[in-house]
C-alpha cells in the first residue's frame, strides 16, 4: 500500500458503517452499526473493516478515474 492509500495518522476511525433494517410495523428502519472506517489522506478513498459474524472484513474503496484514452 502507498503512502498515498494509507489512513490518516489517527487511529481512531473517521466514519461508522450501518446496515438500516427495516422491521415490520415501523417507520423508520433499525440502524445496526456493522463496521468503521477512515479516510485516506489524499481524500480519495477509504479503508473499511467490517464485522460478518465476527470476522473483520477489511476493504478498500478509491474514487473512480478515467481510464487513459489509447494512442
Amino acid at each position: 500500500m502507498s503512502s498515498k492509500e494509507s489512513n490518516n495518522s489517527s487511529n481512531t476511525p473517521s466514519h461508522n458503517v450501518y446496515f438500516l433494517k427495516e422491521k415490520e410495523g415501523q417507520e423508520k428502519p433499525i440502524w445496526l452499526k456493522v463496521g468503521v472506517a477512515w479516510e485516506h489522506s489524499d481524500q480519495e478513498g477509504m479503508n473499511l473493516v467490517l464485522n460478518n459474524l465476527g470476522q473483520d472484513v477489511n476493504l478498500t474503496i478509491r474514487k473512480n478515474k478515467p481510464m487513459p484514452k489509447p494512442q
